[in-house]
C-alpha cells in the first residue's frame, strides 16, 4: 500500500471514530484539510479559504473578526489529541494538526509508542528484578562511562567557536522541518547575535478622529508626528516569522523603524518588514538594484505606491501596479530581497508590499513550504546549496484584505 493511500485510511479511521463521532463540521473540516495536504504538500489553507470552502461563509468573511475557522481547528486538534490517547493508542499512523497552521500532518508514531510500550517496559522491570545483582552492576558501569564521556564531550564542545556550534544546531535541530526552510534561513541561524526583526513604522500627523497623512518634511515642521503605527500586515507577518524561528529553535528580537539605528545594522543580521517609504532606515543601507518601490505623486493613482522594474525582462512590465486606491484592493505586488549588509558578514532581508498585505503576503511565501521550495528551484539552490544575493517581485491576490495567493513574477540573481 503507498504511504497517500496508508494516510488515507488514518482519516477514514479518524472520521469513523468515536471521538468525531456527531461533529459533521469537525469531520468535514478535517476531510478538507486531509485533501489539501496531500494535494498540495507543505503548503497550509487560508484561513478565509477555510471559512467560504468549508463552512459557507459569505466572500465577505472578514477573519480578523470573525473568530470561527481558529475555533474550530482549535476544537479538531483537541479531538485528535483525545483519539490518539484512547481509540487510536495502537495506530501506527499520527495525524497532527499543528498550532499556529491550518497545514494537516502526518507521521509514523515513534516506535515503542503506544500501549505495547508500556507493555514492554513492565516486563523490562520484571527482568530487571530477576537479574538483580547483574543489572545492579551494569547500571553502575553505564553510569560511570556516562560521566567519562560526558566530560570529555564537554571539553571537546568548549574548543569550538560560537559559530561551528549555531551551524551544528542548525544541521541537527527540528528533523521534522523541511529542508527548504534550513536552505533558506541558515545565513539567520549561525550568527552570534539572536536575528533582528525590523517592522515599518511611518510617521504621521494629524490624529485619527480629524484625519490622519504621512508626514510631509517640507510641509510639517514643527507639527507633532505620531510614530507609533503599524499596519496589521506587518503585525501578522511578526507573527509568521516568530512561528518559523521558534520551529527553527531560534529567537529573534522584534524592533519598530522609527527606533532603529544604523548602529544596530553594523553586528546583526537584519530583517525588514515593510518598504522604504515606512521603514526609512532601509534608505541609508545596502538596498534593491533591480526593483524600487516609488509615490505615484499625479494622476488619479496620486499617493499610491508602485515597484519599478529598472531593466525589464521579456514579458515584465516597467512597473508593478496594485490595485486602484478608488477600488477594493484586490492585486499587490510586493518585493523579497536577501542583501549583504553593512558588514559582508551579515545579511539584510527585505519584505515589503506595495501595501500592508502585499507585506505580510511576502513574508508568509518565505514561511511556508511550497512557495519556498519553488523560489528555491527558480534560483537554483539545492539542498545543500548556499543562497546567494537576489531580489524577486510576487504578485498577490487579496481578497476582502487577506492574500490568499501569491505568485512569482520576477526574479534577479544578485552578485555572489
Amino acid at each position: 500500500m503507498t504511504e497517500k493511500a496508508l494516510f488515507h485510511d488514518q482519516i477514514d479511521k479518524l472520521l469513523s471514530s468515536h471521538a468525531l463521532h456527531g461533529s459533521e463540521s469537525l469531520c468535514k473540516l478535517l476531510r478538507y484539510l486531509a485533501a489539501h495536504s496531500l494535494e498540495h504538500p507543505g503548503a497550509s489553507p487560508k484561513e478565509y479559504q477555510i471559512a467560504t470552502e468549508v463552512f459557507g461563509r459569505q466572500q465577505d468573511f472578514d477573519p480578523h473578526v470573525d473568530s470561527m475557522v481558529r475555533v474550530q481547528a482549535g476544537r479538531l486538534r483537541t479531538k485528535l489529541a483525545e483519539y490518539y490517547a484512547s481509540e487510536g493508542a495502537e495506530d501506527q499512523t499520527v495525524v497532527e494538526l499543528p498550532k499556529g497552521t491550518y497545514g494537516l500532518t502526518f507521521h509514523p508514531r515513534p516506535h515503542g509508542a503506544g500501549r505495547n510500550h508500556v507493555a514492554s517496559a513492565h516486563e523490562s522491570t520484571s527482568n530487571l528484578d530477576a537479574n538483580g545483582r547483574t543489572s545492579r552492576t551494569w547500571v553502575i558501569a553505564v553510569i560511570a562511562l556516562s560521566v567519562v564521556l560526558a566530560s570529555a564531550v564537554a571539553v571537546a564542545t568548549d574548543r569550538f567557536l560560537n559559530r561551528r556550534v549555531a551551524e551544528a544546531r542548525v544541521a541537527g535541530d527540528s528533523p521534522d522541518l523541511p529542508v527548504a526552510f534550513h536552505v533558506f534561513w541558515k545565513g539567520f541561524l549561525t550568527g552570534q547575535q539572536e536575528p533582528w526583526v525590523i517592522f515599518s513604522n511611518a510617521a504621521f500627523v494629524g490624529r485619527p478622529y480629524v484625519g490622519m497623512r504621512y508626514y510631509n518634511r517640507a510641509k510639517d515642521s514643527g507639527a507633532v508626528i505620531l510614530d507609533h503605527y503599524t499596519g496589521v500586515g506587518e503585525v501578522l507577518a511578526v507573527h509568521a516569522l516568530d512561528s518559523v524561528f521558534e520551529r527553527l529553535h531560534q529567537q529573534i528580537r522584534v524592533k519598530r523603524g522609527s527606533l532603529f539605528s544604523l548602529d544596530d545594522a553594523k553586528n546583526n543580521d537584519l530583517i525588514f518588514i515593510g518598504s522604504p517609504s515606512e521603514n526609512l532606515t532601509l534608505l541609508e543601507l545596502p538596498n534593491t538594484q533591480e526593483f524600487a518601490f516609488k509615490q505615484i505623486i499625479s494622476g488619479p493613482r496620486m499617493g499610491t505606491m508602485e515597484i519599478i522594474n529598472f531593466h525589464p525582462e521579456s514579458g515584465e512590465p516597467k512597473e508593478f501596479l496594485p490595485s486602484p486606491p478608488d477600488e477594493a484592493l484586490t492585486a499587490d505586488y510586493s518585493v523579497i530581497a536577501l542583501k549583504r549588509g553593512l558588514n559582508p558578514a551579515h545579511s539584510i532581508l527585505i519584505l515589503a508590499g506595495a501595501t500592508t498585505i502585499g507585506t505580510q503576503a511576502a513574508v508568509e511565501y518565505v514561511c511556508q513550504q511550497d512557495s519556498l521550495e519553488q523560489l528555491l528551484l527558480r534560483l537554483s539552490v539545492s539542498n545543500s546549496g548556499e543562497l546567494k544575493p537576489f531580489e524577486a517581485v510576487i504578485h498577490v491576490k487579496v481578497a476582502k484584505g487577506v492574500p490568499v495567493s501569491s505568485e512569482l513574477v520576477a526574479l534577479r540573481k544578485g552578485p555572489a
